[in-house]
């Protein structure tokens, strides 16, 4: 497609954006942060995704036939140090999957070529870039501070002091305009916390305790109103002209935002009808008839222009709608002037680019900062004592909730009452009294611990896609972290029901007791941690766990005393079975009698419910659990590995 002699073409490189500038610290910032930035030129050149989806399947066959559906078509671009560039287009134009793979984190095949100063993407690289979601990933009782300090406290190498890390984050803190609300908690579904804007920002400041090269922002502006939007904008124009590489998608920008961008690519079902400076678009498509004579927010045109819909259909029948037929006549026009006029010289440029002084200059700069050329920053044990503090310090207020503490000390105090001081003549009562122990504390945490891992599942794919830690170290973490606030409950159980119960009135017998339950405990969080994990969702999770959690009820040696032999292997997976046996054996021992009938004593053993498990072989039943409580935490473990 030939173009108008007065066309205007776009540059793809704006000469005053050569040289990067380095960011400004005072004498006061700390060492790292005082040196320049490293400078990063992002290249794009073709860059191709496609997804298989699920086509119409036959009917009687069964047969699901798949097709690929393009996502990325061709996209070519270059960012350089101190440009903002913004991907534009309208949802599901690909925007977010070409950020996604602008940050390494898109997996799967990926035709074309991405390189940061003409090199692949790789460890160290990830620790340059600053990637912000579309969603703010936060946790809901944490202070805004106590956000970032954690953060950086995970994110900054250790040669790096406390003292030094604290002082940036309130550098941080400051730089965003967050000093109102330090000390208030970020908030969650259930309480207010701070505003939107704030959490943005808190979710930026995040990204920038690390001083990126590289900053990557999944429409930042998103849910906000127009002042706030200017702001958080304002921000990152300011980000940009300190030296960082700025790319970010947004939807419908407001004009006074769309002149804050340097750059600029559009977006049409994933194949770019433009790229080049913004402040050029709208004569770029002027210059082959798609202008419009009135004032309009460049932004709304382009978007129009991306949807297949002319500027002068819109004007002339504002309440008519554009037929498919003329919205791809629209976009192959588009498309056809894109790769004449904007794609073949885009292309030579990006192969005629010379490089060599950011590469220099980047190297100079690496060198004053002695950058880490491990994978991990900071070392296992400190990401482990971070990621711990940080577990309790967020769960304090969830874990010892009024509403929990409530419902086990009532339903302690209300069995205590019913089981009052049974005399041991009443030994149907005593066994019922022992097997409700275990089914109690065999479900309770496995309904906690379901949640666990389907809940965090966003702030894990987001922190581990940063590089913040080790999985091992998370995990680790994460469930012994748990320990004090998961034991506590069931020790104050068990400290009322059982002297309320009238069980054997033997301090060594008690603590033996005690210890079974809590061992069931870990055991049955153990398996809500697996089903949690392997799940990664609530409802399939909570649907498993309960029927898991029947069978094993029914199976556990006390309902059903002679199981046909064809499924009696199903009690041999019931961790109630062996912790309803294991508190048998602690209480009883063969040679227990009871008061069977007047002045009649019998064996405890040949009781029906206490023969059906026996009290034999307890070092078997200890072992078996044991497998059971490492087995279900390296399944959950593997199962986490597997989240993207």
């Amino acid at each position: 497609m030939a173009m108008p002699p007065n066309s205007v073409v776009p540059t793809t490189e704006h000469t005053t954006m050569e040289v990067p500038v380095k960011p400004h610290h005072d004498a006061h910032s700390p060492s790292f942060l005082r040196l320049g930035l490293y400078p990063i030129t992002l290249k794009f050149e073709d860059v191709v995704y496609k997804v298989k989806v699920e086509g119409k399947g036959t009917c009687c066959g069964g047969e699901v036939s798949m097709k690929e559906k393009t996502i990325l078509n061709g996209v070519t671009g270059k960012v350089s140090p101190g440009e903002l560039l913004a991907m534009l287009g309208p949802s599901g134009s690909g925007k977010t999957t070409l950020l996604t793979a602008l940050g390494g984190r898109l997996k799967g095949k990926l035709p074309g070529k991405i390189t940061y100063n003409s090199r692949p993407f790789c460890g160290s690289m990830k620790r340059r870039t600053g990637f912000v979601t579309q969603d703010d990933v936060l946790y809901a009782h944490l202070t805004v501070t106590e956000t970032l300090l954690f953060t950086a406290m995970l994110r900054l190498p250790n040669s790096i002091s406390q003292d030094e890390k604290l002082e940036h984050v309130e550098r941080v803190i400051t730089e965003l305009g967050l000093t109102r609300c330090k000390n208030s908690m970020i908030g969650g579904p259930l309480f207010r916390g701070i505003s939107g804007g704030e959490k943005k920002r808190v979710s930026i400041g995040q990204e920038m305790l690390i001083n990126p090269s590289l900053l990557l922002l999944d429409e930042p502006t998103s849910g906000l109103d127009s002042t706030t939007a200017q702001r958080i904008l304002t921000t990152i124009k300011r980000l940009a002209s300190g030296g960082r590489t700025v790319v970010t998608t947004i939807h419908q920008p407001s004009s006074r935002l769309y002149h804050m961008f340097d750059k600029l690519v559009l977006l049409s079902e994933g194949s770019p009808i433009y790229y080049g400076p913004a402040s050029t678009a709208l004569e770029y498509f002027s210059s082959f008839g798609y202008g419009t004579s009135i004032t309009v927010n460049p932004a709304d045109l382009l978007l129009d222009l991306a949807n297949g819909i002319a500027p002068d259909v819109m004007q002339e029948h504002e309440q008519a709608e554009t037929t498919e037929k003329d919205q791809k006549l629209v976009r192959q026009k588009l498309l056809t002037a894109y790769e004449t006029n904007i794609s073949t010289r885009l292309k030579a440029d990006l192969c005629g680019l010379d490089v060599s002084n950011h590469i220099n200059q980047a190297k100079e700069v690496a060198t004053r900062n002695h950058v880490n050329s491990e994978q991990w920053c900071t070392s296992w044990c400190h990401q482990f004592h971070v990621l711990l503090l940080r577990g309790v310090r967020e769960r304090r207020f969830e874990s010892f909730n009024r509403l929990r503490i409530f419902q086990v000390i009532s339903v302690a105090i209300l069995g205590g009452l019913l089981w009052w001081h049974t005399p041991t003549s009443h030994i149907e009562d005593r066994v019922a009294m022992i097997f409700f122990f275990s089914v109690f504390w065999g479900f309770y945490p496995l309904y906690n611990a379901v949640f666990t891992f389907p809940q965090e599942r966003r702030m894990l794919i987001k922190e581990r896609s940063s590089g913040m830690y080790r999985l091992s170290s998370y995990f680790l973490a994460r469930t012994i972290g748990d320990l004090p606030l998961e034991l506590a409950l069931p020790t104050a159980f068990t400290f009322i029901l059982y002297w309320m119960g009238g069980l054997k009135a033997d301090p060594a017998t008690f603590v033996l007791s005690l210890l079974v339950v809590l061992y069931n405990v870990l055991v049955a969080q153990s398996l809500g941690l697996a089903i949690g994990a392997i799940l990664m969702d609530v409802k399939q999770a909570t649907t498993l766990a309960s029927v898991t959690t029947l069978v094993f009820l029914i199976a556990g040696g006390y309902y059903v005393q002679q199981i046909p032999p064809f499924i009696v292997w199903l009690k041999y997976l019931s961790y109630s079975y062996y912790c309803y046996k294991l508190l048998l054996g602690v209480q009883y021992n063969e040679n227990d009698l009871y008061e069977c009938s007047k002045g009649v004593y019998c064996h405890v053993v040949d009781f029906p419910a206490v023969k059906s498990v026996g009290l034999t072989n307890l070092t078997v039943d200890l072992l078996i659990l044991a497998m059971m409580l490492v087995g279900y935490r390296l399944v959950a473990y593997m199962a986490l590995q597997k989240v993207r």
